[in-house]
């Protein structure tokens, strides 16, 4: 069974439900251009056999991983692809230099659920396909991360490709209460921005203010350098997330990314890595996350606010006139977030109301409808 709450993350085609951020698209600005977007073919194929590493940060973790492929469990067959699951121990040729350092990353990880297995693979797909694939199969908090991926999920069923240098990953949760699926999104932002600024002041390096736009996206120096996706089906009671994060570390072009922002700043600068980001978000994720199913969302919304984009933001918003037959706009005050996750906004005459994007428009700032708070 689909959860109606895939609609809230991510299918615009679903008009069954209310309009909601359809669909959380992984960054674009820097790791894709815009004629990497398809409609229909990519520019470079995905691979006829995806080749998945299987690796745990302690012998549990490993046990767990012999099993996945002792029972040929990871598959990809919505894909059409044919997967070669290997262990640290099958690795006959050594991964190019560049590669994702799996030993760097387990160093620095310091959880006690999220990514401690982790499945890499140098070129593949999505990430979030494999897990979103394998979910009910995987532990809580297995991970995919990939030096390259060929076919992204984005908005609007969009696919991206993402270059070396881009940390792209996708993991697994499960949640039994349907009520909070819609605001993980925003913990997992939180714990992405939480991350970097915790790696900047641990290593003395210069603070990269990486702000929050509502619902999904990464922004630094007004230029987008991440974004969310996530979705989820239910099944047995329970909702299977896939959460995925695309980030922008080393890739310069087209417009900017965290490393090339570091040496503006101080050209003496180190550069972040990738294993360290990573590592340094589940982290925080995992006590944000236990903050978030303890207490709920609003333990967690002063932090949440102090690093988004649109405190006080003034927007403009559509409403149907008194005779419903057509739109008029007005002018909206965004004062935070709703229970339910959407906008939260004042009018000039002081009526709280509820801001929905239509649906339509690709900037989720355009196009808001209002809906007032009952």
């Amino acid at each position: 069974m689909i959860s109606q709450f895939k609609h809230i993350f991510f299918t615009a085609s679903l008009r069954k439900f209310p309009n909601f951020p359809s669909i959380f698209p992984l960054p674009h600005l820097k790791a894709f251009s815009a004629s990497q977007v398809v409609g229909g073919k990519m520019e470079s194929e995905a691979p006829d056999r995806t080749l998945l590493l299987l690796a745990g940060k302690s012998n549990e973790e490993n046990d767990v991983a012999k099993v996945l492929k002792d029972n040929n469990t990871l598959q990809l067959h919505k894909n059409g692809e044919e997967v070669e699951v290997i262990l640290p121990s099958e690795v006959e040729t050594p991964f190019e230099d560049d590669a994702f350092q799996i030993g760097e990353y387990f160093n620095s990880l310091s959880t006690k659920r999220f990514g401690r297995l982790l499945i890499y693979s140098p070129k593949l797909s999505s990430t979030h396909d494999v897990i979103s694939q394998n979910n009910s199969d995987l532990p809580v908090g297995a991970v995919c991360v990939a030096d390259v991926q060929l076919k992204g999920r984005g908005r609007s069923s969009n696919l991206w490709q993402s270059p070396k240098g881009c940390l792209l990953f996708s993991f697994s949760i499960q949640m039994e209460d349907g009520r909070v699926v819609p605001h993980l999104q925003y913990v997992v932002c939180l714990a992405m921005t939480e991350a970097i600024k915790a790696i900047c002041l641990e290593k003395g390096m210069p603070h990269l203010d990486v702000r929050i736009k509502w619902p999904n996206d990464l922004y630094l120096g007004g230029l987008k350098v991440g974004g969310i996706l996530s979705t989820s089906v239910y099944r047995s009671k329970k909702f299977y997330v896939s959460a995925g994060v695309g980030l922008n570390v080393g890739n310069e072009k087209p417009t900017t990314c965290l490393n090339a922002t570091l040496k503006r700043v101080n050209p003496l600068s180190r550069e972040l890595k990738r294993e360290d980001i990573i590592a340094a978000f589940f982290n925080k994720f995992e006590n944000l996350y236990d903050v978030f199913l303890k207490q709920g969302f609003q333990a967690l919304e002063e932090l949440y606010y102090q690093t988004w984009l649109h405190s006080g933001q003034r927007v403009i918003v559509q409403e149907r006139s008194d005779d419903q037959d057509q739109f008029v706009e007005n002018v909206v005050t965004i004062q935070g977030l709703t229970s339910s996750g959407y906008l939260l906004g004042i009018t000039d005459d002081g009526q709280m109301c509820e801001l929905h994007p239509d649906g339509n428009s690709f900037d989720f700032f355009k196009g808001l409808i209002k809906r007032k708070m009952i």
